[in-house]
């Protein structure tokens, strides 16, 4: 039987055993998904060790910068995001070889892509770890120029403390890549000037757990286009499937 699985820590909430595991019953594939929660990043190769049917790889927090060290292949595509966060795994005789790829981007370029209208030109994106690095590129990709958000002074980056009514304005597409708002701590929500919000702004939330975070509630009621990070999962995890089992 082929295994496949998520690296992470911690993975108390993950989406892909479940979504995996279904599709490999549904569609009769010998298969199974299983999570692999890793203190450490140094513990990938004792994993691999451990299963020698595994086949492929997810990537979740807080490895998808940390495990390129440990890959043989990225692609462009990965290599200019700066995050992997799907690895195929190939057995070659004794040698097992690691190709890295990001589905991410992917997911989310197709599941924005419906709600722009010509008048979104620029980003803000809430959060600068490996996610907030793919949907940057993504944005790029659409014709998109974003600006990364944090807490913190960074070159690059502008802070919370930063935006103004007049920045939501022009920076009319707003996607959350921090964990503010998931379950259990759903009564939280990014920084914003909400009450500047119109018809004209998308806020787009990488969580997808609850439906309707605090983030997308605040902005529908200022008549924001609005629209949770469950979409986007799915499209990359049927990506990543491509990516561990497609033509090279």
């Amino acid at each position: 039987m082929d295994k496949y699985g998520l690296i992470g820590y911690p993975l108390g909430h993950s989406f892909s055993i479940g979504y995996h595991n279904q599709r490999f019953a549904d569609e009769g594939i010998n298969a199974k998904y299983m999570n692999f929660e890793i203190p450490s990043i140094e513990l990938l190769m004792e994993v691999l060790s451990q299963n020698p049917d595994l086949k492929g790889l997810n990537v979740t927090i807080p490895y998808k910068e940390k495990v390129m060290d440990y890959l043989d292949y990225i692609s462009p595509e990965a290599r200019a995001i700066g995050a992997v966060n799907v690895i195929r795994v190939i057995h070659e005789k004794q040698k097992i070889v690691l190709r890295g790829y990001n589905s991410d981007v992917i997911g989310f370029v197709q599941s924005i892509e419906p709600m722009l209208e010509s008048y979104h030109k620029k980003a803000l994106v809430l959060g600068t770890g490996g996610a907030s690095k793919a949907i940057a590129y993504g944005l790029k990709s659409l014709g998109i120029e974003p600006v990364f958000v944090s807490r913190y002074e960074r070159p690059g980056t502008i802070q919370y403390a930063s935006i103004t009514p007049d920045v939501v304005h022009e920076y009319n597409v707003i996607v959350n890549c921090t964990p503010l708002g998931m379950y259990p701590k759903i009564d939280t929500c990014p920084a914003l000037p909400y009450d500047a919000l119109d018809e004209h702004n998308i806020l787009y939330d990488l969580i997808y757990n609850p439906d309707v975070t605090l983030f997308m509630k605040r902005g529908a009621e200022h008549g924001a286009a609005v629209k949770n990070g469950l979409e986007m999962l799915l499209l990359q995890a049927f990506a990543s499937w491509e990516f561990w089992n497609g033509k090279e």
